[in-house]
């Protein structure tokens, strides 16, 4: 198997997933078993359980064309076929994005292919993936390798048509060859293919993205706009001959180096072909030195970090671990970028996860467990008032009760004015849901389409493009102002909470849109690249308002939607914590009350008494040793902060 190193750490990284999912399953049934459930705790914990199931990782290969990421793709992930599988030939091979993945739900592995006119629709590639019907179907048989490699060469495939056409499909025609025939360009046959098939890394969550050199990058913006985006390590590929020419600074200032500021992304650079450098007469230290000084200004260039230039040569990597050649192996120094692959990508999923997952349940979960000790505690008082009162402990029992009775009281009454709280939020929630309320969106969608179609100069569509995004920017900034008046009602809620509530501080949730606003920017500086583009594409206007809407209008609507869902889960979450220690408290005094209710109406010796509260007491530490056996399974550092350093595999193990 290839690719080992990265094999097993997304192997440990699903485990500790699924380790989770059970938990979490687990701390359900033990919050029913207790009574100390709600609709609302119910609802987070079915919502982390979601993001566990739905979780991938997603790896991109970006780069100028002939940089050789097919054949890396090859030499990390396709060895074992012992052939190359993609086709990684001199010149332009992958000539639209790919995505490599598996899907269980398939019966059987398939290539499929999104033929290049579907662009002249508005959809965008995300739409189409849910319409089976437009896309080309080649089925795989993973026991031919041969059929295999002939399946993928069809994603090289390109179709000769007019220039105009081209223009139309929103190509820049200087970056399309020619044909033999007079005003005919050569494009890509296919806008997207999707790889199905089963692979152990992609069966495990991992997703491959192998992106065209810098023609179809520019052409196709969903390309730059969601799917770079939302991958979790972007591999730019160099060649070591050439170190950063012109056109790979193009690709790395216009669609990379800017994903390095969101904390999701990591981005690697890796200086391919150093077996071009390889020189027999002048000895390995001497070219050990020319690739580390071409690693140096590399680095320098890009502004990444020196560690984050990996130089190797793919070729020799795929060749050595087809050949089981050990020694070519390490010459080719594949396996550092191995090394790096498994120490940063999986170590960024697991803090994801531990943001969005296991902090949130850690905290449900020791709230329940903190009231579950104050019942404790309870029963020990009560026992050793028992123990006192020999005499008349049906009497004592019954004041117990009436106490109990007069602190469920309180705790109603707490629960009701934060029912009264959680209304008054969910009006400030619907007025965060207003300030980018879909129908306000669609009224600027109607105005730039009005606009763009309207327009006949250069200046009119600039002055379109950038009052659709003047009009979304104020939208936000009225979000903004909305969502810290929500703030302060929230913070003196739990402010007051915190000065009544004996059972310790709690801090107030905020609703932060500051991330949102950094996508908006990010897509407002590529709507300034599209409006660069104009010379091309102004040769037709539905062209060009068909392509708009396609591309930026679409991640636009796709951030408007996110944030209405962030402002709906917040308006229904802020309250939770409160809620659920103030019902789980009421609630637990509830069980206790009939417990002493039971006991004082039963005509039963003190000694009968103290035994059966005894055993609710037993009863209780077994659930407290429950919750302390899921709160420490929850707290285990996930696999790559718990290994800390990755060991080395044997030589035969990187080989297989």
């Amino acid at each position: 198997m290839s690719m080992e190193r990265l094999s097993q750490q997304v192997d440990a990284y699903v485990a500790w997933k699924r380790g989770l999912m059970r938990e979490i399953t687990r701390y359900r049934s033990w919050l029913e078993h207790n009574r100390l459930s709600s609709e609302a705790v119910q609802a987070k914990l079915e919502r982390a359980l979601r993001v566990l199931r739905t979780d991938q990782i997603t790896l991109a290969f970006v780069g100028e064309f002939s940089r050789g990421k097919t054949e890396l793709i090859n030499s990390l992930f396709f060895s074992g076929y012992g052939q190359r599988m993609l086709p990684s030939q001199a010149g332009r091979t992958t000539m639209c994005p790919t995505e490599l993945f598996f899907d269980p739900a398939s019966e059987r592995p398939y290539v499929r292919l999104l033929p290049i006119e579907t662009r002249t629709a508005s959809a965008s590639i995300a739409q189409f993936k849910r319409i089976p019907r437009h896309w080309v179907n080649i089925p795989l048989d993973p026991g031919d390798p041969a059929n295999m490699a002939l399946a993928f060469q069809q994603v090289t495939r390109t179709k000769a048509m007019a220039v105009e056409e081209a223009i139309q499909l929103g190509f820049h025609p200087d970056m399309l060859e020619s044909t033999d025939q007079s005003g005919q360009v050569l494009v890509p046959a296919w806008r997207h293919a999707m790889v199905n098939f089963d692979h152990p890394l992609l069966r495990q969550g991992l997703r491959i993205l192998d992106t065209p050199g810098l023609n179809a990058l520019g052409s196709e913006p969903e390309l730059t706009l969601s799917m770079l985006p939302s991958a979790q390590a972007i591999v730019f590929l160099l060649a070591a001959d050439t170190g950063v020419t012109a056109s790979d600074m193009d690709i790395w200032q216009q669609h990379i180096r800017q994903l390095g500021d969101d904390e999701q992304t990591s981005l690697f650079a890796v200086l391919n072909k150093i077996d071009v450098l390889w020189d027999d007469l002048a000895g390995e230290a001497f070219v050990g030195e020319a690739i580390s000084r071409i690693q140096s200004s590399t680095a320098r260039l890009l502004g990444i970090s020196e560690q984050d230039v990996l130089p190797l040569s793919a070729k020799q990597a795929l060749l050595a671990k087809i050949s089981l050649d050990e020694t070519l192996l390490a010459r080719s120094q594949l396996v550092e970028l191995e090394r790096l692959l498994c120490e940063r990508i999986v170590a960024q999923k697991e803090r994801l996860i531990e943001e969005q997952v296991v902090r949130q349940t850690l905290n449900l979960l020791s709230n329940s467990q903190h009231v579950l000790n104050l019942r404790l505690e309870r029963v020990d008082e009560q026992l050793a008032l028992l123990g006192n009162h020999q005499h008349d402990s049906g009497q004592l029992l019954l004041e117990l009760t009436a106490k109990t009775r007069d602190d469920h009281s309180l705790h109603h009454k707490r629960l009701l004015g934060l029912k009264t709280n959680q209304r008054l939020l969910q009006r400030r929630g619907e007025l965060l849901c207003q300030a980018v309320r879909a129908e306000r969106l669609e009224e600027h969608l109607v105005q730039v389409r009005r606009n763009l179609t309207g327009s006949w100069t250069t200046l009119g569509i600039n002055q379109a493009i950038l009052d659709f995004f003047h009009a979304i920017e104020v939208d936000m900034h009225h979000l903004q102002h909305e969502a810290e008046m929500a703030n302060k009602m929230v913070a003196a809620i739990y402010h007051r909470h915190n000065e009544d509530n004996p059972l310790g501080s709690i801090d107030a949730p905020q609703f932060n849109i500051q991330r949102h606003l950094k996508e908006l920017k990010a897509l407002q500086a590529k709507g300034d690249q599209f409006r660069l583009q104009l010379k091309t594409l102004l040769t037709e206007q539905r062209s060009l308002t068909r392509r708009f809407f396609a591309t930026l209008a679409q991640e636009v609507i796709a951030l408007h939607k996110r944030l209405r869902q962030d402002a709906e889960h917040w308006a229904a979450d802020a309250l939770m914590p409160l809620m659920q220690q103030t019902l789980e408290h009421k609630q637990m005094l509830e069980t206790h009350m009939l417990r002493l209710k039971s006991l004082a109406q039963e005509n039963r010796q003190t000694r009968q008494r103290s035994e059966q509260l005894a055993r609710y007491r037993q009863q209780l530490e077994q659930q407290l040793a429950q919750a302390a056996e899921m709160l420490r399974i929850l707290r285990r550092p996930a696999p790559v902060q718990r290994q800390g350093k990755i060991v080395s595999l044997p030589a035969a193990a990187r080989l297989q």
